[in-house]
C-alpha cells in the first residue's frame, strides 16, 4: 500500500430514506488508484443506496445521510451536488441503462461531456469511447431508443467515460443481457481498468464479479458484513451460501475481513482464453 490517497473512500456510511427506512447502516468500503472493486449482495442490501449516495442522487429519491463520509482523492465530498461530484472525478452508469432514447448516439456522447471545459480533453475522451465501443462510431446517428440491450448498455458506459471520470461507478452492467454480450461488457471493464480507470461494480451476476474485480465487499441489510480479496471470497461458505440464494443471514456467518490490497489486471481478450484452456 502506498501514502497516496484512494481514489475513493466511504467511512462509517449510513443513509435511509424518510424517516424510518434505513437503507445502509455504518458501511465503510475503499476504491484504491487502478483498482477494480466489486460490491455483492441481494436485492435490498443496499448496493443502489450507496451507488446513489457516492453520485449525489440519493437526495432525488428522498434519501438523507444520517452518518459517515465520502471521500475522493482524500477531499470530502458528501453533499455535493451530482454535477460537483463529477467534476471531483466520480460518474455513474445507472442500472437499466438510461440513455436518451429520443436522442441520437452522438447527442448521448455530447451530453456525456458536459462539464468538460476543454475540448482537447473532449476530443480524447471521444475517441476512447469510439475504440472501446467501434458501434457508436458506426451508429452515431442513430436514435439510440432503437439500438439493442447491449448496445445501449454500451453506450451508456461510453456516455459516462466522456466526462473523463476517476472512478467509474457500475450499477448491474450485466442485467438483462445475453450471456456473449456480457462477456464483451466484462472485457471492456477490466480494459477501462486497465486504461487507468478505477471501477467501483455493483453486481448481481457473480461470475462476472468476481472475475473482473481483485477485492470485493458483501453488503447485507445496508451493513458491509464481509470484505476480501476474490481468492478469499471464493472460498467462504457464507459468500457460496450467498449465491445459492439461501436465506440465511450473512451477519451470523463466517466472515472474511482483510485490509484491501488491490492487485493489477491484465486484460485477456476472451479469444485468447479459448485458445489457451484449449491448448491445455
Amino acid at each position: 500500500m502506498t501514502g497516496s490517497p484512494s481514489a475513493l473512500t466511504v467511512q462509517a456510511l449510513s443513509a435511509r430514506y424518510g424517516r424510518a427506512v434505513s437503507a445502509l447502516e455504518e458501511a465503510t468500503l475503499e476504491v484504491h488508484d487502478g483498482g477494480i472493486v466489486a460490491v455483492l449482495g441481494n436485492n435490498g442490501a443496499g448496493k443502489t443506496t450507496l451507488l446513489r449516495v457516492l453520485s449525489g442522487t440519493h437526495r432525488l429519491h428522498g434519501g438523507v445521510i444520517t452518518n459517515g463520509d465520502v471521500l475522493a482523492g482524500g477531499k470530502p465530498i458528501n453533499g455535493l451536488n451530482p454535477q460537483k461530484i463529477v467534476a471531483h472525478g466520480i460518474v455513474q452508469v445507472p442500472e437499466g441503462r438510461r440513455v436518451f432514447g429520443r436522442m441520437s448516439v452522438e447527442e448521448n456522447l455530447r451530453a456525456g461531456a458536459i462539464s468538460n471545459r476543454d475540448p482537447n480533453a473532449t476530443k480524447a475522451a471521444r475517441e476512447r469511447v469510439l475504440e472501446l465501443f467501434p458501434v457508436l462510431g458506426a451508429r452515431r446517428h442513430q436514435r439510440a431508443g432503437l439500438m439493442s440491450g447491449g448496445e445501449q448498455q454500451m453506450l451508456a458506459i461510453g456516455r459516462a467515460l466522456m466526462a473523463s471520470p476517476r472512478v467509474l461507478l457500475l450499477d448491474e452492467p450485466s442485467l438483462g443481457l445475453a450471456p456473449l454480450v456480457v462477456e464483451q461488457i466484462a472485457e471492456v471493464i477490466v480494459e477501462i481498468n486497465r486504461q487507468g480507470t478505477s471501477i467501483l461494480l455493483v453486481e448481481q451476476n457473480v461470475e462476472v464479479a468476481l472475475r473482473v474485480a481483485s477485492h470485493a465487499y458483501v453488503l447485507d441489510l445496508g451493513r458491509v458484513v464481509m470484505s476480501g480479496t476474490v481468492s478469499e471470497l471464493k472460498e467462504s461458505e457464507a459468500v457460496r451460501q450467498l449465491y445459492l440464494g439461501d436465506s440465511a443471514p450473512l451477519a451470523d456467518a463466517d466472515r472474511t475481513s482483510v485490509r484491501p490490497v488491490l492487485a493489477p489486471w491484465t486484460f485477456e481478450p476472451s479469444t485468447r482464453r479459448r485458445e489457451q484452456r484449449a491448448a491445455s
